[in-house]
């Protein structure tokens, strides 16, 4: 979520404990036959500590889906500036990332937890024409190799060695951007990719206009002509699968966030964050399965 969302969500939360007024019904159409994914169900996502992004833990066995909102940034580290998390990812080794932003500057965050519980911190310094924004990673089945999205309209995603787990990085040394993955087709504001195979991502976009793929919101496939490296460009093909779900109490914008896709059981889990008053009732993690 960029600042001009965060801000709108913080305001639709204010308003909400002032408000009692009845919602508006509305509804999004029911997903098509030719849909990959098929919606299975869903949980109530909370607005504070469940609102941007979600990963599942594979290391130590039987651990929960871990969530990430405003209300999860520690004290310490918003204090110093990084006030905005991102989607996270764990490494089937059990190294679990949070991607972190701040409001200027010339840097971006990533927050690592080894499996034996103790913390870290990696920056890395913009490369030239590199948006500050910091929305999600997506680790490889590897563990090598981490992904990270820019928001607005992009045609790349971006690619480093995955903090603590790729052997040359470090958090006393700028963690460097390895290479870049080149898309085929532009997305906008992408909330949150996975690794559903070795060279599959699943990516959640927040697309309010509908122009790129003629429909908004929606769950994007992208399809890589090699599995990342760090040592050359790949490229990505790019496919709008469905529209998300866009159903709530209440009228106006949703906003859709991160994404999850559990290797274990192949459950896809997405983030959509309610309108106005509903943002605290009714948003939702939706689950979804291959049909």
């Amino acid at each position: 979520m960029p600042l001009r969302a965060r801000q709108r969500c913080h305001a639709a939360l204010t308003a909400a404990l002032a408000l009692a007024a009845a919602a508006v019904l509305s509804a999004a159409p029911p997903a098509s036959a030719a849909d990959t994914w098929t919606e299975v169900g869903s949980d109530r996502a909370d607005p504070l500590t469940e609102s941007q992004g979600l990963t599942s833990v594979e290391v130590p066995a039987g651990s929960p889906n871990r969530y990430t909102g405003i209300g999860t940034i520690p004290a310490g580290v918003s204090s110093r500036g990084w006030n905005h998390v991102g989607d996270p990812d764990a490494s089937a080794n059990g190294y679990y990332v949070e991607p972190y932003q701040a409001d200027s500057g010339n840097a971006k965050m990533f927050r690592v937890q080894a499996p034996g519980g103790a913390w870290s911190e990696y920056v890395h310094t913009l490369s030239s024409g590199e948006a500050l924004n910091n929305s999600w990673v997506a680790i490889s089945p590897d563990g090598q190799w981490m992904l990270a999205g820019e928001y607005g309209t992009m045609t790349r995603f971006l690619v480093f060695p995955t903090p603590g787990v790729n052997a040359s990085t470090s958090p006393s040394a700028n963690l460097p951007q390895a290479s870049t993955v080149n898309l085929d087709h532009a997305v906008r504001d992408v909330q949150g990719c996975d690794f559903s195979g070795p060279t599959t991502l699943l990516c959640s976009s927040d697309d309010p206009a509908g122009t790129l793929f003629g429909i908004t919101k929606p769950l994007l496939q992208v399809d890589l002509s090699a599995q990342p490296n760090g040592t050359s460009d790949v490229s990505g093909h790019v496919t709008a699968l469905r529209q998300l779900p866009l159903r709530s109490s209440c009228s106006g914008t949703f906003e859709v966030e991160g994404i999850d896709y559990d290797r274990r059981d192949g459950t896809l889990r997405v983030i959509v964050v309610s309108p106005g008053f509903c943002v605290l009732t009714d948003s939702k993690t939706y689950r979804f399965k291959r049909s």
